[in-house]
């Protein structure tokens, strides 16, 4: 129960007011109680003005001035202008409560005339020793999303099931479609896409290090939920089975091993990876097996690609230029089915990424950016 509530009840049994506190104490706990049974929301509001994102959008996005959200004269906003959400609230799973953020853009006041399908779902999901609001600072995806727009999902992992706050990647008990970790994230997209203006053909889902690892399998298990997946310093599904074989995938580079259920196939999953060869938490090779693993099952449907490469400058802090090769793999229509940015001295950390944020190389290039604008070009 929050404190201030005691605090309050004691301080005012003191006074004169006796019985009439007590009673009023016994109410607003009977209330709250009968809150937290459902989602628990804390909101705060920022406007903003919806453009289409690109990559070339990166920038105009300073990601080292994320806007504060908590701000109160981000509440002020006119009433005739549209606002942004960004929320706290709960997800009940298989007896556990799960915290995650929901960013939710300013939409057309004509809404929903103007997009009567419903904006696209982005699922991010943050890495070990990370938590929701920390991944959304330090990615800024929110920033790019009011442009778009599109709602972003932020699920969080629990300390009890992982001490570091990991997600469990690495366990078999989390590998599969209808049990553990990937039937959970399925199933809060699936309560987000039924409760919000959601277009079910556009719901995508990416991550980083542990998060990447784990947005891989669970895109590998629900190609009939998700029509892309990030993949940013993350590893490929089935690279290990317990914590050791996980140390070694993530030192050495791990091989990508088939889903178990065949029906998780039969669709092709454009995917969009990140990593920086300087990677010294996980191998770049694995970055390298996704991008093949991908590759592998657009030629298994018959899919023909073609490849190009284009390299890209940005400059260092040091005053000299970072080399990022980009690869792309796309289909006769033009339509880029893989991208894979190989980001030169990248570290383990969120590629463009704010230093509001934990594990972020604000030297860029800009993650966030590139994979919106990857994401955007799918429908399932």
């Amino acid at each position: 129960m929050p404190y201030w509530i005691n605090e309050l009840a004691r301080a005012a049994r003191q006074s004169n007011l006796g019985r009439q506190v007590a009673a009023a104490e016994r109410m607003l706990r009977r209330v709250l109680r009968k809150e937290l049974t459902g989602p628990m929301v804390t909101t705060a509001f920022v406007a903003a003005v919806p453009e289409p994102v690109t990559i070339e959008a990166v920038a105009e996005v300073n990601a080292n001035n994320v806007e504060d959200l908590t701000r109160p004269e981000a509440t002020e906003a006119s009433s005739t202008r549209c606002r942004a959400a960004f929320t706290r609230q709960v997800f009940e799973f298989d007896d556990q409560r799960y915290g995650f953020n929901l960013y939710v853009p300013p939409l057309p006041p004509t809404w929903p005339t103007d997009e009567p399908a419903g904006v696209p779902l982005l699922v991010m999901l943050h890495g070990c020793k990370q938590g929701a609001p920390d991944f959304a600072r330090g990615t800024g995806m929110n920033e790019l999303a009011a442009k778009t727009p599109c709602i972003v999902l932020y699920p969080e992992q629990l300390a009890k099931a992982n001490q570091m706050r990991c997600w469990n990647w690495f366990d078999s008990a989390h590998q599969g479609r209808l049990a553990g970790e990937p039937a959970m994230l399925a199933a809060l997209t699936r309560q987000v896409i039924a409760r919000y203006p959601v277009d079910p053909t556009r719901v995508y889902i990416a991550g980083l290090s542990a998060g990447g690892a784990m947005a891989a399998i669970v895109a590998a298990h629900y190609p009939d939920l998700f029509a892309a997946v990030g993949v940013h310093s993350g590893l490929p599904p089935g690279a290990a089975h317990n914590v050791m074989s996980a140390f070694s995938a993530m030192r050495h580079g791990g091989r990508s091993r088939a889903p178990g259920d065949p029906a998780a196939l039969k669709d092709v999953m454009p995917t969009i990876v990140f990593h920086g060869d300087a990677d010294r938490t996980v191998h770049p090779d694995n970055g390298d097996q996704i991008v093949l693993a991908a590759i592998a099952a657009l030629k298994a449907s018959g899919v023909p690609l073609t490849r190009s490469v284009i390299p890209q400058e940005i400059p260092a802090p040091t005053g000299e230029m970072r080399h990022t090769l980009r690869t792309v793999y796309s289909a006769k229509n033009g339509r880029h089915y893989v991208e894979y940015w190989s980001v030169e001295a990248g570290p383990h950390a969120w590629s463009g990424g704010s230093a509001a944020g934990t594990f972020t190389d604000p030297h860029g290039p800009n993650a966030s950016a590139a994979m919106l604008a990857f994401f955007l070009g799918h429908h399932r």
